[in-house]
This record gives structure tokens, C-alpha cells and sequence, in this order.
């Protein structure tokens, strides 16, 4: 494969960004000096987080405009004992780069950034017309507001392409997911005399059970290109010591939702749900809802989408069937609050994100740079004409 792309990605996978706490800051040093060096004009963006800055340029200044968007932040390596490679000393073996983050997704800003400067020389030449954002944005792991703000900051475009690992099909819808946090009440006593008190966990079991319920009940939905929604409990907390009643039993769901609801909607089945089992078992629940990643879809016939279907069906051989990503990725950002028509694409396995050992493919990532610039260089040259 290219080596300045080999080199770039052991590079990027080296430094340890880690989120959370957030230590994306050296990586967006990085890769401001490398855009700069190569003739690229590159902003560090101190915002949302003054200690944690993102990158963004421009470069053209034509349409079409596409935006190519990657997250500088990856998941915690946890046990490093766990990894036979470790994840951030990147080894190569059998053509697999393993390092924390290959996947998800150091290489997609490495494609991306490889593809800013060639596009640049292009559009400075005049050989095409149009115009390419690059973003590397902070937080995507924490659902924060990198990229969100990077797009409010004027980095937006006409296009746009989440550079998530897809194993290079092309998603036009993205799943949503809430995460919710519902705490039910009881009363301490000391455990030899639990009469005396009201204990949480019995009173969690009839909100376990609506839980279930509910989970059955939703995965009658259905999306053709992501499936089903859920409702997954996925924490149970409860009880201070081995000999006290617990007082309080906290219940953690995951519910992933599906382009046809709304964040609001789910809230609202959420708060009926737990309405209901607390007047009937007369209950103390509260509940609040602690992340969201808004679901988001385009048309499948979208112009951006059918060239990458084409290009990397015709590049390596990969399904050209409309697609969504089970996933909740940045592209709720693009499609959302920007108003681009986004897909989300990309060498690698999801599969291998936040997974010990992660790895990416060396072959699939220089096919994956092939398909991007064919992509990309049709939608510019359709632009021209």
C-alpha cells in the first residue's frame, strides 16, 4: 500500500487520545502540522473545550462542497493486558495494522486528510472546481459537541461523509440511541429486621418487567435499511453494604431508535411507561435521560451515496445495496442540524471498534483511499458541467 498513508495511520494510532478523559489535544497538534506542512491552511478550533481543540480547513472555493468528517477521540484500551499488540504501539502483521483506534477511526482521518491535500493541488490547478472541508473532530465517543460545532463555526458543505468503518458500504441511515438513567425509591432498614424498611430492589422488579415488555413490544418496528429498535437494560445499582436494605436501585437502559422516531417520542413512551407501573405498584421513580445520538437518514438515491456504492462495488466488489449503519455516528450532525446530505462510509469492521486487539485491514484502507477519490472526483467533475 501507499507508505505515506501506512506511515500517517501508525502515526495517528501512536499518540493516545483516550475519551473519556479527552486527550485528543497532542493528536489535533499533529494533524495541524501536518496539513500546514503540505500547504493546507489548518484552524485549531478551541471550542466547545478550550483545553481540547479540534481541526478544520477549506480547501477550494467551488461547488460542489463535501465534508469529510472523522473524530480525533477513541475508547479507553482498558486492560492493557488483554491486548497481544499494544494499542498504541500499532503492529503490522498478516496485512492487519493492530492499535487502539485503526478502525474507529484513525484511519478515516487519515484518508481524509490525504485526500484535503491531493484535492487541494487540484482545485489550485484548476483541473477541478468545487470544494472540500475536512474535519477531525473532539468527543464523538462521549456524544459531545465537536462536530456539531465545527459545522456551526461555517465548516459545512453541500455533501458530507462520516469516515466511520463500514467495511466500505455506504450508510444512508444512521440508528439513534438515549441512554436512560431510572432510579426507584425504597427504605433502609438493617437487614435483620427487613420488615422494617422498603427494599429498592423488589420495588425494581415491576420496572424490569415493563422493560421487557416494552423491548418486545418496540421490536414489532421496523426499518429496512437498520432494523429494529431496542430497549436494552444494560446496569442494575443498588444497596451500600452487605447488612442494609438498599434505599435506592438505579436501572440503566439502552434504547436505540430508528430514523421514523424522534428523540421527544421516545421520551414520551419512556415517561408513560414508568407513569403506569408506578401508580400501579405505587412506586417512587424518577428518571432522566443522560446521552442522545439523534437517529438520522437521506434518500438512498442520493447522488453522493450512489457514488460510493458505485465506486467501491466497482473498486472491491462490495455490495451496492442501499444500507443503514446499526450504529449512531456524527452524520446526525450533517444530516440533522446542518441540513447535508451525508452518508456515513468507510474502511474497517465495526466489529473491531472499542474491541481488544482492534485491527484494520491494510488492503481494504488503500482501497478504501481508491474509492474515496473516485467518489469525490465524480462529484466534483459533475459539479463542473
Amino acid at each position: 500500500m501507499d507508505e505515506e498513508l501506512r506511515s500517517l495511520l501508525t502515526s495517528l494510532v501512536e499518540i493516545e487520545t483516550e475519551n473519556p478523559p479527552g486527550d485528543e489535544a497532542a493528536a489535533a497538534q499533529f494533524v495541524s502540522d501536518w496539513l500546514d506542512s503540505r500547504g493546507v491552511s489548518a484552524t485549531l478550533v478551541e471550542e466547545p473545550f478550550p483545553d481540547r481543540p479540534q481541526v478544520a480547513a477549506r480547501v477550494g472555493d467551488g461547488e460542489p462542497s463535501v465534508v469529510l468528517n472523522g473524530h480525533l477521540d477513541v475508547v479507553p484500551a482498558g486492560d492493557r493486558d488483554q491486548w497481544t499488540h499494544p494499542p498504541y504501539d500499532p503492529t503490522v502483521r498478516d496485512g492487519r495494522l493492530y492499535g487502539r483506534g485503526s478502525a474507529d477511526m484513525k484511519c478515516g482521518v487519515a484518508l481524509a486528510m490525504l485526500a484535503t491535500v491531493e484535492f487541494a493541488d487540484a482545485f489550485e490547478s484548476g483541473a477541478l472546481d468545487g470544494s472540500l472541508v475536512f474535519h477531525a473532530a473532539v468527543g464523538e465517543e462521549t456524544a459531545e459537541p465537536g462536530t456539531k460545532t465545527l459545522l456551526e463555526r461555517g465548516y459545512d458543505g453541500t455533501y458530507g461523509v462520516v469516515l466511520e468503518p463500514t467495511a466500505l458500504r455506504t450508510a444512508t441511515s444512521a440508528k439513534g440511541l438515549g441512554w436512560y438513567e431510572i432510579s426507584v425509591g425504597g427504605d433502609p432498614s438493617h437487614a435483620s429486621r427487613p420488615d422494617e424498611g422498603d427494599n429498592a430492589i423488589g420495588n425494581a422488579r415491576p420496572v424490569l418487567d415493563a422493560l421487557e415488555a416494552y423491548d418486545e413490544e418496540i421490536r414489532a418496528r421496523s426499518d429496512s435499511l437498520v432494523g429494529r429498535p431496542t430497549a436494552t437494560v444494560t446496569r442494575f445499582e443498588a444497596g451500600t453494604k452487605e447488612n442494609v436494605v438498599p434505599e435506592s436501585a438505579t436501572i440503566t437502559v439502552d434504547r436505540r431508535f430508528v430514523p421514523a422516531e424522534t428523540v421527544e417520542e421516545v421520551d414520551a413512551e419512556i415517561d408513560a411507561l414508568l407513569s403506569d407501573v408506578t401508580a400501579e405498584h405505587d412506586l417512587n421513580v424518577e428518571w432522566t435521560r443522560t446521552r442522545v445520538y439523534e437517529s438520522a437518514a437521506v434518500p438512498t438515491d442520493s447522488d453522493i451515496a450512489a457514488r460510493f456504492r458505485d465506486a467501491a462495488a466497482e473498486r472491491a466488489d462490495i455490495d451496492p445495496e442501499p444500507w443503514g449503519i446499526r450504529a449512531a455516528t456524527d452524520v446526525r450532525n450533517l444530516v440533522n442540524d446542518a441540513g447535508m446530505d451525508a452518508i456515513t462510509w468507510g474502511p474497517g469492521s465495526m466489529a473491531q471498534a472499542h474491541a481488544y486487539d482492534e485491527y484494520i485491514e491494510l488492503s481494504e484502507v488503500e482501497a478504501g483511499y481508491d474509492i474515496l477519490r473516485t467518489a469525490l472526483r465524480g462529484l466534483f467533475e459533475a459539479g463542473a458541467d
